[in-house]
């Protein structure tokens, strides 16, 4: 009873929303071959969109595509880099885009290459729709309840992506702020837990992970009717799936996507990552003795991202799930990565606070920043010129407020910033364990 009021509700205020999930689910009764042929004609579709409607795609693919109507071979187009958004962010965007009304949206800068793109509300409710889609591979039906908690302030502050605060008795979504895991923050979500009981959790890895540790250190129950966990915008690791599991007592399902291109792809009840490839379109392409992915975004007529890599690695896999899903099914190896900040007080803040203290500081190509002590941080940065010493203060002074008053920030610039083995840079690196 109460689940279907509540989905009248939400139809009521968000009707897009619901009609694009509408448009969305009866493509999983799709054959794998529909499914494909489909695919590979938006695909082209695409490709010849922004060919023919952004300056920035007109210039590098118009040579490229068959002058008949044949498909055209995306191994042939050039990959996308971030630089190349960050360059050109303005040229991608198509002719027609009426640009008072388009928004600029931030990444999170997970490979150390912050970025700038546009959306508008058509591609924000339908990736809101096909993460209603991919909640529901879990068995949870639009109506019942999902409880975020999301690392970047922005989203979950009123107007942001995520800005849901539960909205009484009827509400569906609820948005906490996770960015620092003291124990009476913990404490705080558990109890939000109890009253409020959702049936799904989503949010960053680090902060359910961190949920997950007090819960089954304090040992205690949360008395929620949980159908699943869903882990996003961080690598899931088997050990914190596994504590999770423990302290939850559901599944634990991954998710991956970024904010540019969002709905790559969902875990399945089976344990199976399945590509959402009416959405986009998947490659994994051999580099340096890696498998990068690649993704092209179907949907996005407004910005097209062609041939994006996302600067993670993964494979695509051969057969299909028993879960029946015709969705084509890939495997995650490394991915962005993030580190926490712990201070000496024991409090533990998520990477995105620091990745936000350096939004709009364009003349920053890369920066990671290294806790070398409880009190001591370390920014490192690939910058066009020195910051403007009251941007240092300005950083110095949200730092000693929000993270620890005694905290020590030392700027340096190099002219470049060292990889990981794997060829990855992380932009936050904390002590450890």
């Amino acid at each position: 009873m109460m689940r279907g009021l509540r989905l009248w509700r939400e139809r009521r205020r968000h009707p897009g929303r619901y009609a694009r999930l509408a448009q969305l689910l009866p493509i999983q009764s799709m054959s794998r071959a529909e499914l494909l042929h489909r695919q590979r004609r938006d695909l082209d579709a695409i490709v010849r969109f922004a060919a023919a409607q952004t300056d920035f795609y007109a210039a590098r693919l118009g040579a490229l595509l068959p002058p008949d109507d044949r498909l055209i071979d995306p191994t042939r187009l050039p990959v996308l880099a971030k630089q190349d958004v960050i360059d050109h962010m303005h040229g991608m965007l198509a002719r027609n885009a009426d640009r008072a009304s388009v928004k600029v949206g931030h990444t999170g800068g997970s490979t150390g290459k912050p970025m700038a793109f546009f959306y508008d509300d058509a591609k924000h409710e339908l990736m809101l729709a096909g993460m209603l889609r991919g909640f529901m591979m879990s068995g949870w039906r639009p109506g019942q309840r999902v409880l975020y908690f999301w690392g970047a302030t922005r989203d979950v502050a009123p107007g942001g992506v995520f800005a849901r605060d539960g909205d009484g008795l009827l509400g569906t979504e609820r948005a906490l702020e996770a960015v620092e895991y003291s124990e009476a923050r913990l404490a705080g979500w558990v109890h939000t837990i109890r009253r409020w009981r959702p049936t799904l959790l989503y949010g960053y890895a680090s902060a359910l992970t961190e949920l997950a540790r007090f819960v089954v250190e304090q040992r205690l129950r949360l008395r929620a009717p949980l159908l699943g966990v869903y882990s996003t915008a961080e690598l899931l690791h088997e050990g914190q799936r596994t504590l999770m599991e423990q302290a939850f007592g559901c599944k634990v399902y991954n998710q991956y996507g970024c904010r540019e291109v969002p709905n790559i792809a969902w875990e399945c009840r089976h344990g199976q990552m399945h590509v959402f490839s009416d959405l986009v379109y998947l490659e994994s392409l051999p580099v340096d003795g890696e498998d990068r992915l690649l993704v092209t975004s179907l949907t996005n007529r407004l910005m097209p991202f062609i041939r994006y890599d996302l600067g993670d690695t993964g494979r695509l896999l051969e057969g299909e799930c028993s879960c029946g899903l015709p969705f084509p099914l890939m495997q995650m190896d490394m991915c962005r990565h993030n580190d926490l900040i712990r201070t000496r007080g024991g409090t533990r803040l998520h990477p995105t606070y620091f990745n936000r203290l350096l939004y709009g500081l364009t003349q920053i190509s890369q920066y990671q920043w290294v806790q070398i002590a409880p009190d001591r941080l370390q920014l490192n940065l690939v910058s066009k010129q020195h910051l403007p010493a009251e941007t240092v203060r300005q950083i110095e002074a949200h730092i000693r407020r929000d993270v620890d008053a005694q905290m020590v920030l030392e700027i340096n610039y190099r002219a470049e910033l060292a990889r990981s083995r794997a060829g990855k840079h992380r932009f936050v690196i904390g002590l450890g364990d």
